[in-house]
C-alpha cells in the first residue's frame, strides 16, 4: 500500500487515570482529544485515532527483546516522524524532563533501516516508541 492510500489506524490501550492520561498526551505530545467518557478518551495521534480505556488493575510491565544492544519493550506503539518532527520531539521532551526508557539513540549504523528512536512511558505505563528513517524507502526493508 503507498502512502497515499494509508488511512489512519485506531489503536486502543488501558490506562489508570483518565485524567492525566489526558494531561499527559496534550501536555507532552501535544495530541489533542476527540470524544471522551468518563472511562475513555480518544485522541488525535499524529493524524491517527488512539483511545485510553480506564481499568482498574495496574498495568503489568511488558518482557523485552534485544534489538542492536538495547532491551525493547515487546509491548509498544508509536509513530514514524519525519526527522526534524523528530529532533523536536526530542528537544520537547528533554525540556520537559521527562524520562527516556531508552535515550535517542541511532540503530542499524550505516545499514539497510538505520533509524533513529527513543522510548518514553505514559503515566499508566504504556511504553511508546518515537522513531525516525534516514531513508523512508527502508521502513519496510529487510537487512
Amino acid at each position: 500500500m503507498s502512502n497515499s492510500q494509508i488511512r489512519p489506524f485506531h489503536l486502543a490501550f488501558p490506562v489508570t487515570s483518565i485524567t492525566k492520561t489526558i494531561n499527559w498526551y496534550v501536555q507532552v505530545l501535544g495530541c489533542t482529544i476527540g470524544r471522551k467518557s468518563e472511562n475513555w478518551v480518544d485522541f488525535n495521534f499524529f493524524g491517527h485515532q488512539i483511545s485510553a480505556h480506564k481499568v482498574e488493575n495496574k498495568i503489568k510491565s511488558s518482557t523485552t527483546n534485544p534489538v542492536d544492544g538495547h532491551n525493547i519493550p515487546s509491548r509498544h506503539f508509536g509513530i514514524i516522524l519525519k526527522m526534524n518532527q523528530w529532533d523536536q520531539l526530542c528537544d520537547k521532551l528533554t525540556n520537559l524532563n521527562i524520562h527516556f526508557i531508552i535515550e535517542p539513540n541511532t540503530r542499524f549504523k550505516g545499514e539497510k533501516g538505520e533509524q533513529a528512536t527513543f522510548f518514553i512511558q505514559d503515566p499508566s505505563g504504556n511504553v511508546l516508541e518515537f522513531k525516525t528513517f534516514k531513508n523512508d524507502n527502508m521502513i519496510f526493508e529487510h537487512q
